[in-house]
């Protein structure tokens, strides 16, 4: 397919609604979108279901035991149950039934346990599901997430259709708080059974936030929460769909499709290239990888711009995009290769989280890179010991071609630096090495750029995700010495999360840079805080936080 440059327009880019908002319809009417052609399509179910309903949230002004709902969330601090003014409320109108529960089991509100009590007729709500929220110092306003979800979850699992949440009573801003539980809402609710035959449990459908008496004072700002908060975990969503869809389905030219998909609904700038423009523009990296699949590569780029504006600053962000990795001719093991699927994620949440910016239009220019092949072996693939040169001219000697994400990032991250933006942040589960140093649940972040560093911490911070620093030490780029070529894509075997931050720094030139290793956190094993087993969706909030509140507020 010929590489594909367009400007999408849409209705779809006026000020956030609820009743109209929606990501993009994707789903199996692509047929449309592609004329008839698809690469293949061996299952008739939908690849990224676009058309999820979307929750009804709404504030509550009355009392709780007023509240009619299925679910009633309350939360409560670690060892403080008594301070909570929704369970003081709840408890007096159930005569003291919720506190001896709880006595009784030995609920000491500790952060993510949670106890659901089925009340009597005292009260309009069915069940009282009361959440931990851990100690009240180390609060902060995006953990009422948790409220959210785990109203949303104790609700699906009872077929329930409305839910209620309430806030704790903090000095938090009301707004935000709002905003965190609607999110919490939504991203509880998600599940993925796209593939699966029997019916599922609908999510519930309606929900009612509640805030302490007298926090209230402004209701616009509130339902402003309301709304941004549930656009952006409906994007998180999205990503997460996209990186649980098997890899048989999200294929590269899906993902295109998604960002083509992506431009009509939002209004966003679109160029799909295909593999003979990339040859044209030298991305020797990228094409080595995609050499021995049969899947064709596709190279993404999203642009937002805002309008009637000059934008105050533009941002570039890059997702790796390997669709499937198997490791190529240094090909990994069975058990390996089983969640290899998810190494899109990086590229899934820079391309989904463009719907929320476009929706927020912040005054800052983004461009959304994804540079998507499969990493297979075959007749063609790229061996060890390769030398390709990359888009900038740096030539790399290929030592493992398990080490393929760098590759394609370094001619992702040239192309970007000729996009002229003022930083680059990058996504990708790019190594093992950083879920030995940080384990699971936290992102490793890289730059040399103590202030772009600094931002991007306080934005996941804000938004609720855990980044951590790591060091780019300057003695292990020595590791990455090639003796026929400029560098090679591995190190010596130690420090491999820092060795691959220092692989990738030279292709962003002189452009403040930022790596961001999400590898552990980007799927999970086990469902955690309001994340479900499998995808996560790891980077959205992070971004959309940065992009939104973050840049505007420092530019």
């Amino acid at each position: 397919m010929a590489s594909s440059t367009t400007h999408a327009r849409s209705a779809a880019t006026g000020p956030l609604s609820r009743a109209g908002w929606s990501v993009c319809r994707l789903a199996l009417p692509i047929r449309k979108t592609l004329g008839g052609k698809l690469s293949h399509t061996p299952l008739d179910r939908p690849v990224v279901r676009l058309v999820r309903r979307a929750m009804r949230i709404d504030l509550h002004g009355g009392s709780l035991g007023e509240l009619a709902v299925d679910v009633l969330a309350i939360p409560v601090f670690e060892n403080e149950l008594v301070h909570s003014w929704a369970f003081r409320e709840v408890d007096a109108a159930l005569g003291g039934l919720l506190g001896k529960t709880l006595a009784d089991e030995g609920f000491d509100g500790a952060s993510e346990k949670t106890a659901t009590l089925h009340v009597p007729a005292h009260i309009a709500a069915g069940r009282v599901v009361v959440v931990g929220l851990g100690p009240a110092k180390s609060f902060r306003p995006a953990d009422a997430r948790l409220l959210g979800a785990s109203a949303a979850r104790v609700a699906g699992r009872a077929a329930a259709k409305r839910v209620g949440v309430a806030l704790p009573d903090t000095p938090a801003r009301p707004e935000a708080l709002v905003e965190a539980a609607a999110a919490g809402l939504e991203l509880g609710a998600y599940r993925y059974d796209t593939y699966r035959t029997e019916a599922a449990k609908d999510a519930p459908r309606r929900a009612s936030i509640v805030l302490p008496s007298g926090s209230a004072r402004d209701r616009k700002s509130a339902r402003a929460g309301i709304e941004r908060g549930a656009l952006i975990a409906r994007c998180v969503n999205e990503a997460r769909d996209l990186v649980n869809g098997p890899a048989n389905e999200i294929t590269p030219t899906r993902l295109a499709d998604y960002a083509r998909a992506l431009a009509r609904e939002h209004g966003l700038g679109v160029e799909v290239l295909d593999r003979k423009k990339c040859e044209k523009l030298g991305m020797g990296l990228f094409l080595a990888v995609a050499r021995g699949a049969r899947e064709t590569p596709r190279f993404i780029h999203l642009t937002y711009a805002p309008k009637g504006r000059k934008a105050k600053r533009s941002v570039a962000l890059v997702g790796k995009g390997i669709t499937f990795d198997s490791g190529g001719l240094s090909l990994k093991t069975a058990k390996q290769m089983e969640d290899m699927k998810t190494d899109m994620a990086g590229g899934a949440a820079v391309l989904a989280c463009m719907a929320a910016i476009a929706r927020l239009r912040p005054p800052i220019r983004v461009h959304a890179i994804c540079a998507a092949t499969e990493n297979m072996p075959s007749g063609d693939a790229y061996r060890p010991g390769d030398v390709f040169r990359s888009m900038t001219g740096r030539s790399v000697e290929v030592l493992n071609t398990d080490a393929e994400g760098r590759l394609t990032l370094a001619d992702a991250l040239g192309y970007a630096v000729r996009q002229k933006p003022d930083e680059i942040i990058e996504l990708s589960t790019l190594t093992g090495a950083c879920m030995v140093a940080l384990g699971r649940y936290t992102a490793g972040l890289m730059s040399r750029d103590d202030a772009l560093a600094a931002r991007l911490l306080a934005a996941a911070h804000e938004a609720g995700e855990d980044f951590w620093r790591l060091p780019l030490v300057e003695r292990l780029s020595e590791d990455l010495r090639s003796e026929v070529a400029d560098c090679k894509n591995i190190g010596s075997g130690y420090g491999g999360a820092i060795s691959a931050g220092h692989f990738l720094v030279p292709f962003a030139k002189d452009v403040p840079f930022a790596h961001c290793d999400i590898a552990g956190p980007a799927s999970a094993e086990r469902a955690w805080g309001v994340h479900p087993k499998g995808a996560t969706g790891i980077g959205v909030m992070t971004l959309v936080e940065y992009v939104t509140r973050t840049l505007p507020a420092d530019a």
